[in-house]
């Protein structure tokens, strides 16, 4: 099992092309754990706001009636991927690991393979 902290840097590590990482309470919008980023990614920022995305995604999968898990949101930009994996199981209901990942070394298929595996380690 590993521990937030270990969690951030295995991703970082261990994921081509990572350039940030966050663990955020979507129910405050606060980050827990980042490691990365920089002067054009504050990942304090970033995390605030995608707490935004995954209200919204929760509201309209419940307006439509959808009876399913999240597993990730993908929002690709011009040079980047940003990686939203909602936790599950062992108290991660309402935290969500937050990847992001320069386009141009990443690959996408692993990284999510990565980061699942990297989520199904985590103790909270």
């Amino acid at each position: 099992m590993l521990t937030v902290e270990t969690s951030l840097k295995e991703a970082m590590t261990s994921i081509e092309g990572s350039l940030g990482v966050a663990l955020v309470d979507y129910t405050s919008g606060m980050a827990l754990g980042t490691l990365g980023g920089g002067k054009d990614l504050d990942l304090s920022v970033a995390a605030a706001a995608n707490t935004d995305v995954i209200r919204a995604k929760v509201r309209a999968m419940e307006m439509l009636g959808l009876r399913e898990d999240i597993e990730d949101v993908l929002i690709t930009l011009g040079s980047q991927y940003h990686l939203i994996r909602l936790l599950g199981g062992r108290g991660g209901n309402g935290l969500f690991l937050y990847l992001v990942l320069d386009k141009a070394r990443a690959n996408l298929a692993m990284a999510r393979h990565q980061l699942k595996r990297i989520e199904a380690e985590l103790e909270l």
